[in-house]
């Protein structure tokens, strides 16, 4: 007696869903590069950004906040770091979401807008922002401006995608006038405010630690002005990297416990 075919279809069925699930699990596998990824590579992968606070060049070697601050990690971490730089901090962020990098590990202010694509670690430092713009002895004798109220109508530079942006706005809401933002796709805060003071343009927003490092050699720049309240920093981790974030902020919270951290605080940050 033949067995008719068609009972062997749901058989069919069921295994073609087994197989489909379990390529499925296996491609998302691939796809997770959490700590026991890292761990089993032996390798942590990091992306900062190249300015004279966080990360620079020093006679014949390499300083920096998120430089000394990386060196100190190294001593928890059970793995090799690869260290790479990238100026943009919109680029940092879309290269550690497709898997580039594990950590952005840039003095990034924690910000409601930007958790909707990162996580953010534990924060390593505080900072505010500050208005850079040209004393009054290079400014044709006029003053700098002290008043949020004068702001209006001004032209502030920001890097492309720079969290201050919001602040910004917030600031236009807050004294009922219009601040005009422009955002430039090729330079940082640091070279805006010496374009600032090279009278390419007028102002521009800058942290107040990398100013003041600018204001050492830059005589030209006053930013006394405030932009901001003082605000958390930190470092970001992709939103699939739970475990990770969670050893990062125990090594981090266990480094600010250190006197090793509170000599690389007040190198850059007192």
């Amino acid at each position: 007696m033949k067995t008719k075919s068609f009972l062997s279809i749901p058989v069919i069925v069921v295994i073609l869903i087994v197989v489909w699930l379990y390529m499925r699990k296996h491609a998302v596998d691939e796809h997770i590069h959490d700590y026991a990824q890292i761990e089993a590579d032996g390798v942590l992968r990091i992306v900062t950004d190249y300015n004279s606070v966080g990360y620079f060049v020093s006679g014949d070697t390499i300083a920096g906040f998120n430089h000394d601050l990386i060196q100190l990690l190294k001593s928890y971490i059970p793995f090799k770091t690869d260290i790479q730089l990238e100026a943009s901090l919109e680029k940092s962020i879309e290269d550690l979401e497709q898997g580039k990098y594990d950590i952005v590990a840039r003095n990034i202010p924690i910000t409601s807008a930007l958790r909707d694509s990162i996580n953010f670690t534990e924060p390593v430092a505080q900072n505010r922002q500050v208005l850079i713009q040209r004393k009054k002895e290079y400014n044709d004798g006029v003053n700098p401006i002290r008043s949020h109220l004068d702001l209006a109508k001004k032209t502030l530079y920001v890097p492309f995608k720079s969290p201050v942006i919001l602040r910004i706005q917030n600031l236009s809401h807050e004294i009922g006038d219009t601040i005009y933002v422009k955002e430039d796709p090729t330079y940082g805060p640091e070279q805006l405010a010496m374009m600032v003071a090279s009278k390419d343009i007028d102002f521009a927003v800058c942290d107040e630690k990398a100013a003041a490092n600018v204001a050492k050699t830059l005589s030209e720049i006053d930013y006394s002005t405030f932009i901001g309240f003082t605000h958390l920093e930190a470092w970001a981790v992709r939103k699939d990297s739970p475990a990770l974030l969670d050893s990062l902020n125990v090594y981090i919270k266990r480094m600010k416990e250190t006197k090793a951290y509170d000599a690389i605080y007040k190198k850059y940050y007192k």
